[in-house]
C-alpha cells in the first residue's frame, strides 16, 4: 500500500500525490465508521495486527521490492500495479513464498520472467498487476471474487509492511488483522473524489489503529466465501497515512477486474 505521512498514494510503490479532502471530512468519517473494539485495540500491529502462523495463509508471497502479493496461479502472482515499473519482460523480482517468517528456513524463492500491468493504468484506479514466475510454486492459490457478493462484512489483511506509520523498515514476520467494510459514501467523507467507486473499496475502523501500511502494497484483502474458503476481494492499494482515525484503507476492487485479470493471465 502506498502510505505517506501526508496525503498521497499508498503502500509501498510509486507515490501519487493527490488533493486533500475538504475540512470536516475526517469528523464525518469518524462519526459513521464502525468503532474499534477493545479487543482489536489490544492487538493493535500489519498496523494493529498480530503474527500469522506458519501456513495460515499459504498463498501469501513477498516481493523483493518491498510489496506483497498472492498466488493467483502456481506460476502467477496477483499484486498492485503501483509496485511495478510497467509491463514486459522482467527478471528482477524475487518472489518469496512458503514461510510466515522471511528469515526462517524453507523459504521458496523464485524469479519473475514477465510483468503485466492493468491496461490503461495511470496511477488512479485499476491498481492490479500480474507477475509470471520462472517456475511454479507448489503452494495453494487464492481464488478471486468474480462478483460483488463478498464485498461486504469483515475482511482479513496480511503483510510484511510497517507496523507503525513512517517506520520504513517493514517486518520479517507476516502480520494479520481484520478490518470491516466501509461504504463508498462513508469513505468519500474523507477522500472525496479521489476515491474511484467500483474500482476501489474501503475498509477500516473509525478509531484507526488497524490498517495496512507502507510495504503491504499488493497484498490481498480476503474473507471466507459461503463454502468457508478464502476468497480475495481486494488488493492493498493506497490511503492517507496508516491506521489514522477516520481514514480507511483503500483497496482495488478485485471483482471489477476479475475478467481482465483472467484474460491477462492467459497471455503470460
Amino acid at each position: 500500500m502506498t502510505h505517506t505521512t501526508t496525503i498521497a498514494a499508498k503502500r509501498g510503490g510509486l507515490a501519487l500525490a493527490k488533493k486533500a479532502a475538504a475540512a470536516g471530512a475526517v469528523a464525518l468519517a469518524v462519526a459513521s465508521l464502525q468503532p474499534v473494539s477493545a479487543a482489536h485495540a489490544a492487538d493493535a500491529r500489519v498496523i494493529g495486527g498480530k503474527p500469522a502462523a506458519q501456513n495460515e495463509f499459504p498463498f501469501m508471497v513477498h516481493l523483493s521490492m518491498g510489496c506483497g502479493g498472492a498466488l493467483y496461479k502456481k506460476d502467477i502472482v496477483l499484486t498492485a500495479a503501483h509496485c511495478m515499473d510497467g509491463s514486459g519482460n522482467n527478471t528482477r523480482i524475487t518472489v518469496t513464498a512458503g514461510v510466515a517468517d522471511l528469515n526462517s528456513a524453507g523459504a521458496i524463492k523464485v524469479k519473475s520472467t514477465k510483468v503485466k500491468v492493468a491496461p490503461g493504468y495511470d496511477g488512479v484506479g485499476k491498481d492490479w498487476a500480474l507477475i509470471k514466475l520462472a517456475k511454479p510454486i507448489d503452494r495453494p492459490t487464492l481464488k478471486i471474487a468474480t462478483t460483488t457478493k463478498y464485498n461486504r462484512g469483515t475482511f482479513t489483511i496480511a503483510g510484511w509492511g510497517d507496523v507503525r506509520e513512517g517506520a520504513g523498515t517493514g517486518t520479517t514476520k507476516l502480520q494479520k488483522a481484520d478490518v470491516p467494510f466501509v461504504s463508498d459514501r462513508a469513505c468519500k467523507w474523507h477522500y472525496g473524489n479521489r476515491l474511484v467507486p467500483k474500482q476501489e473499496l474501503c475498509a477500516g475502523y473509525a478509531s484507526g489503529g488497524i490498517d495496512t501500511c507502507q510495504g503491504d502494497s499488493g497484498g490481498p484483502m480476503f474473507r471466507k466465501d459461503d463454502a468457508g474458503k478464502w476468497i480475495q476481494v481486494g488488493i492493498v492499494s493506497w490511503g492517507d497515512g496508516c491506521a489514522r482515525s477516520g481514514v480507511p484503507g483503500v483497496y482495488t476492487e478485485v471483482s471489477t477486474f476479475a475478467k481482465d485479470i483472467a484474460k491477462a493471465a492467459s497471455t503470460l
